[in-house]
This record gives C-alpha cells, structure tokens and sequence, in this order.
C-alpha cells in the first residue's frame, strides 16, 4: 500500500462536539450575511490597500462631519470598519482550519482509494478465488469509459 499519511478515528462523539462548536460559531455572528454570485462580482472589495484609505476617511468624516450630507452616518461607517476589523482574526482562523480539513479530506480520501485500487488489483490478478468475479466485474465498471467516437451518420438517399 502506498505511503499512508493518516491514520485517525473521528468517532461519533468528537463529531457532534465539533459540529456543536460550529454551531456556537454561527451563533454568535448572528449578523453573517449570505451574498450571490452577482453580488460579490460587484461589490467594492477592501483589501489590505484600502484600509489605510478608510480609516483616513473616516478620520476625515469624524473630524469635519459638516461637508457631509446629513444622511450619512459616520456612527455607521465607523461600525462597519470595527467589524470588519474583528471579523479579520476569525477569518484568518477558519480560512487555515478549513485548508487543514480540506487537506486531510483528500489525503485520507486518496488513501482509501488507493487501498481499494490495491484490493481490486489483487483481487484480479488472484483470478482463483471464488465468488469473487461478479464482485471484480462489478468494481471494474468503475473504469469503463465510452468511445469517444462518433458513429458514422447514414447517409439518407
């Protein structure tokens, strides 16, 4: 067997204790918002440029709040800055534990496949084992493709 990486148990248990932390998590952003394709396409987007421009601004609007007109809130603004500012650790946080659950999923899935890669090849080179072929005719469906070709169209006289 290939070198295997992962060797681990997730009981039942630790899933639902996991499952709950991330529930607590959606809990307490209460506020987490759930944009379209469309939306984030078109959305001014802040990166770390823009954040030295913003808190300019809103240093600006604090300072001299009579240029602005009077629907604008600067309470607001200085809000939005906060909690993206808060918000920056968190995402920091999960965009690392989601590479690190994203990475251990495929390894572990790689491994699975190729063990079963291993037994089906066994399995076929054993040839003698009965009551197997059915089970091997089976799993080599897996690898059937179709021809590529296209069939020749009759021509209608």
């Amino acid at each position: 067997m290939p070198d295997n990486r992962i060797s681990a148990n997730f009981n039942q248990a630790d899933r639902e204790a996991v499952m709950q932390a991330i529930a607590t998590i959606r809990e307490k952003l209460p506020f987490l918002v759930d944009l379209t394709t469309e939306e984030r396409r078109t959305m001014l987007k802040m990166g770390d440029k823009s954040r030295a421009f913003v808190s300019k601004a809103l240093e600006v609007a604090t300072q001299n709040p009579n240029f602005l007109p009077r629907s604008f809130d600067v309470e607001e603004m200085r809000q939005d800055l906060s909690l993206y500012e808060a918000l920056y650790p968190v995402l920091l946080s999960l965009t690392q534990l989601q590479e690190l659950v994203d990475d251990t999923y495929i390894a572990t899935g790689s491994e699975a496949y190729a063990a079963a890669l291993s037994v089906y090849n066994y399995a076929k080179a054993c040839g003698d084992v009965a009551g197997l072929d059915g089970v091997i005719d089976e799993m080599g469906r897996r690898f059937y493709r179709r021809s590529k070709k296209k069939q020749p169209e009759s021509v209608a006289s």
